[in-house]
């Protein structure tokens, strides 16, 4: 292994011809989501908890943008003190957020790790923040509020990352079946980043 998890892609797989920013972003859970409202997206498109509890996975590379979960920052119940955060997360991180990286509610360019210290790295440290209460989106929090993704989250933290490599790819090779155009939708693209001409 080369450090991350893998799969195999098919090939021969078709591609629309038009692409639309806004229509691939309705398709995103939004990092604000309950449980419910996350496991009702993902089981609209034929994955279960366990797919939910993996992807969310991914979360651990990447940034994302203040404005994205300022929220659970600030005034998060409506009380309007300084140290109005979202219950679920953790008050040191809460209060390392707003100190160091997300210093108003409204701030919308200032950049966060959504894996504090190991954003750059395919590891198991998203879920031990998970467990730690230190999920940066509401969504992440709410994975630990169902038992049964809990007892996921719980069981792949203690395991060796080769575990959550492997449930990771088999996830993504589902998700790689949604919505699989065929027949006459889209083509084939002799160069995937380019429509054929």
């Amino acid at each position: 292994m080369q450090g991350g998890p893998f799969w195999r892609v098919p090939t021969g797989r078709r591609d629309g011809r038009v692409s639309i920013k806004q229509e691939a972003l309705d398709q995103l859970p939004a990092p604000t989501m309950n449980f419910t409202d996350l496991l009702a997206s993902f089981r609209a498109k034929g994955l279960g908890v366990a797919d939910l509890v993996w992807l969310s996975g991914a979360h651990t590379i990447g940034i994302s943008h203040c404005n994205f979960f300022s929220e659970r920052l600030y005034n998060f119940t409506g009380r309007g003190g300084p140290g109005d955060a979202d219950p679920s997360l953790d008050a040191e991180y809460a209060a390392s957020l707003r100190r160091t990286n997300c210093t108003t509610p409204t701030d919308n360019t200032t950049i966060v790790e959504m894996d504090p210290g190991s954003f750059i790295t395919f590891d198991l440290s998203y879920y031990h923040g998970l467990l730690k209460r230190q999920g940066l989106f509401q969504s992440d929090a709410a994975l630990i509020t169902d038992p049964a993704a809990r007892a996921d989250v719980e069981s792949v933290a203690k395991g060796p990352p080769e575990v959550f490599f492997q449930v990771f790819a088999r996830s993504m090779m589902r998700m790689g079946m949604i919505e699989v155009k065929t027949g006459g939708d889209g083509e084939i693209r002799r160069h995937c980043a380019v429509v054929n001409n």
